[in-house]
């Protein structure tokens, strides 16, 4: 029996199980980001190089990590951008409401769907939208972190009032 499972991304099988899994699989356990940039093919490596010095240059104090084997970009300990390459494209994760809604115009010759930002390999990178969305992106991070951190709502203010209330009685 042969079962082959399909990235709808790349359009063509990562894994057969009529072969060895050594034998159809991409190597998924990189150790870096170069390490995952060298593992495309010498013309891709360039326009990826590009887009992570663009994100670098834009949030100068992400913490470059690779996160769901791809590259990620993290502030206040949460995801601000990831991106990944693949066959006929590059993609830049998540493309949150926000991100779509404020670069609407930006975005429109670029393929947008299920919270990802499509960019052709054949085209230019486009280094001053990319940037403005990791800063975008970043400043979306760093409002999430501070509401996070900003205490309890009124509502769980009053309900902690109460039960201090009660438990003194």
């Amino acid at each position: 029996m042969r079962v082959l499972v399909v990235d709808d991304d790349l359009d063509q099988p990562i894994w057969d199980r009529s072969a060895g899994i050594e034998d159809t699989m991409a190597k998924t356990d990189f150790k870096s980001v170069d390490e995952y940039i060298a593992a495309h093919p010498e013309d891709v490596q360039p326009i990826l190089r590009r887009v992570r010095s663009t994100i670098r240059k834009a949030v100068p104090g992400a913490e470059e990590v690779i996160s769901y084997q791809i590259p990620a970009y993290k502030l206040h300990g949460g995801p601000v951008l990831y991106f990944a390459g693949w066959k006929q494209h590059y993609s830049l994760y998540p493309a949150t409401a926000h991100v779509v809604a404020a670069f609407k115009d930006d975005l429109a010759p670029y393929e947008v769907n299920k919270g990802t930002i499509r960019f052709p390999l054949s085209q230019p990178v486009p280094v001053k939208l990319i940037e403005r969305i990791a800063k975008f992106r970043a400043k979306e991070t760093a409002e999430r972190a501070r509401a996070k951190g900003a205490g309890p709502k009124p509502a769980q203010q009053a309900l902690l009032r109460r039960k201090r209330a009660a438990l003194e009685r």
